[in-house]
């Protein structure tokens, strides 16, 4: 729990300090194995904090004043998806590429082009890739797979990029009571996938959430992966071409199946999602000098492949056209069967198939090296669709990936009616964000002249 934002809510709902504390001290208590005049003290001490950092709404200095306050769109995360890897998801991270577009005059693959892992030409020769993927929310209490499934996300963004990849970073946040246990085996969950690819893990952060201010064993964790193109160019998205065929392996899923797995009892598939086939096909395409001579490659991951083929078709300007039952067929069975069982649309969630586009003849050679299912094709347009019993069906993202746990399934129920009117909404709290930026670089390069 995050005590101080309970403390901060509560003093801008007005009520009374005597209260807070009463209340407080229960909730300490409640997971902490402390006495009730420790609670007691600690919550008064929080109180205090928070209302000390409150009176910057009294300053009068309104440059600095600015600073310390966020542009606040009025829409909250959950209820506008983000992090649901729906059309909520994509618009605030279109958003997001709006804010970092100013950096990215040396960047050959940017933020904004909506791929997974950014370029940056080092040399006449060399390009640097990065990627950085945050662990599944729901497997907090499942660590070492967290540590397992985030690693191969990050890596499968890097090598998607044509890159390979060189090095592992991690990053870790566990809450004030969270069992030291979990940082080692989310770290040996990084290193099985390490060890399997030969790709090391060399440095990371340990921290806890929030400091003294969250209490409970909640993680929170990332993993970041580099790369490097030694030859040739990026296969960014942008790079799909009219004519072009489209491949893709059979995936098994990682995080996203792991957590449907778990809170729906199929504990059986999780030994389905425990394989690093995707790198290691990628590294034989690297190995075979075939990465060139694609076009463009992706994971199957953002929102599914309703997700992937929307943000593909918006970028490259084309139109990527499926046969459903070949696609079906790139789905592991057990994870198909699980799917299925359960209710839950195969197409919108993330079952991490390697999908290759490029020329027929570049296709011929792949099959060879790797196995893949063709599974469709480009042509003009900037839309995708999915052809199922002769029917050209179009293949849209939905507002969220598809609700795979009960929860979700509960939540799905929320989406918001006045969508537009959120968008615009956050479309001016990123437009005040780049103005402060712009605000504070300005004032720094005058320091920098006097």
């Amino acid at each position: 729990m995050d005590l101080e934002g309970y403390i901060r809510l509560c003093l801008r709902k007005n009520i009374p300090e005597k209260k807070i504390i009463e209340e407080g001290f229960k909730r300490v208590i409640e997971i902490k194995e402390v006495d009730e005049k420790f609670a007691k003290k600690f919550i008064h001490a929080i109180l205090e904090e928070v209302k000390i950092s409150e009176k910057y709404k009294e300053i009068e200095d309104k440059t600095l004043k600015n600073l310390l306050e966020y542009p606040k769109s009025e829409v909250k995360m959950g209820e506008f998806g983000v992090g649901s890897r729906g059309e909520g998801d994509f618009f605030v991270h279109r958003e997001i590429g709006r804010i970092i577009k100013s950096t990215n005059i040396k960047a050959e693959v940017s933020a904004d082009e909506q791929d997974d892992a950014g370029v940056v030409k080092v040399d006449n020769a060399k390009y640097i890739v990065s990627a950085i993927d945050g662990t599944h929310s729901r497997l907090s209490e499942f660590p070492f797979l967290a540590g397992f499934h985030v690693s191969k996300a990050a890596l499968r963004d890097v090598f998607v990029m044509g890159a390979e990849g060189v090095a592992l970073i991690s990053d870790i946040h566990l809450a004030d009571d969270g069992d030291i246990g979990k940082i080692f085996d989310f770290t040996a969950g990084i290193c099985a996938v390490s060890e399997m690819v030969n790709i090391p893990l060399i440095g990371g952060s340990t921290l806890r959430i929030g400091g003294d201010m969250v209490i409970g064993d909640r993680m929170v964790s990332a993993v970041g992966a580099i790369g490097v193109i030694r030859d040739g160019k990026p296969t960014a998205r942008r790079e799909a071409k009219e004519g072009d065929i489209i491949l893709m392996t059979v995936g098994s899923g990682g995080g996203t199946i792991t957590t449907t797995a778990i809170y729906h009892g199929f504990f059986d598939v999780i030994y389905e999602t425990l394989n690093v086939d995707f790198i290691l096909d990628c590294q034989k395409l690297i190995r075979e000098n075939l990465i060139d001579k694609v076009h463009t490659m992706t994971d199957i991951t953002n929102g599914g492949l309703r997700g992937d083929a929307y943000e593909i078709s918006k970028t490259a300007g084309v139109s990527l056209v499926f046969y459903k039952d070949k696609v079906y067929k790139t789905i592991n069975k057990k994870v198909l069967k699980m799917l299925e069982t359960l209710n839950i649309d195969p197409l919108g969630i993330s079952t991490g198939s390697l999908m290759i586009i490029c020329n027929e003849d570049v296709a011929e050679e792949i099959k060879k090296v790797i196995d893949v299912i063709e599974v469709g094709y480009v042509e003009k347009g900037n839309e995708s669709y999915l052809i199922d019993n002769n029917k050209k069906i179009p293949l849209k993202p939905m507002f969220r990936e598809s609700a795979y746990t009960p929860v979700k399934k509960v939540v799905d129920e929320l989406k918001p009616k006045n969508i537009d009117e959120m968008k615009e909404k956050i479309k001016k709290a990123c437009d005040k964000a780049i103005e402060k930026k712009d605000f504070v670089v300005k004032l720094l390069k005058n320091k920098i002249k006097n």
